[in-house]
């Protein structure tokens, strides 16, 4: 996402290059790393004077989503002493063979690890980047891959 002032900064340069250089608007694009239409979007969207409005949009609460009663019943469950050291996947297939549905393996383990009932429409935190494996430090032997021949 970027923000609102990177994208008038990054407009008014393209079109700078494109009107007063001479510079096509794809190649100028792609130089600052976004399409042609990202600009035009921009442009005939009022993104250029009010920026991105995903953050600040209002979504509803999911029909399919747990209600506060259904939320403490898992919890409570997953809270029993003979629960204590039972992972979600097997918990509810025991609940299963005695006939207590209660919500699914997935909606178990958010409910345990308290991940859910955050504030509607905030995106949850994103995941740890993960480091890119280092380069190898030799060639593959040539016996082994087939290159030798």
């Amino acid at each position: 996402m970027i923000g609102l002032e990177d994208r008038q900064a990054l407009s008014q340069n393209i079109y700078a290059a494109h009107a007063a250089a001479g510079a096509r608007l794809r190649p100028a694009c792609q130089i600052v790393g976004i399409d042609v239409r990202t600009l035009q979007r921009w442009k005939a969207q009022q993104g250029l004077e009010t920026g991105d409005g995903r953050p600040q949009a209002l979504r509803p609460v999911p029909s399919h989503a747990l209600s506060p009663q259904e939320r403490a019943a898992l919890l409570a469950v997953a809270n029993e002493t003979r629960f204590a050291s039972v992972p979600p996947t097997r918990i509810v297939p025991m609940l299963a063979d005695e006939g207590i549905y209660l919500g699914s393996e997935s909606s178990m383990a958010r409910v345990a690890s308290g991940r859910m009932g955050k504030t509607p429409g905030v995106a949850a935190p994103s995941p740890p980047e993960r480091c890119a494996r280092p380069a190898p430090t030799s060639l593959p032997h040539p016996a082994r891959s087939g290159a030798g021949t």
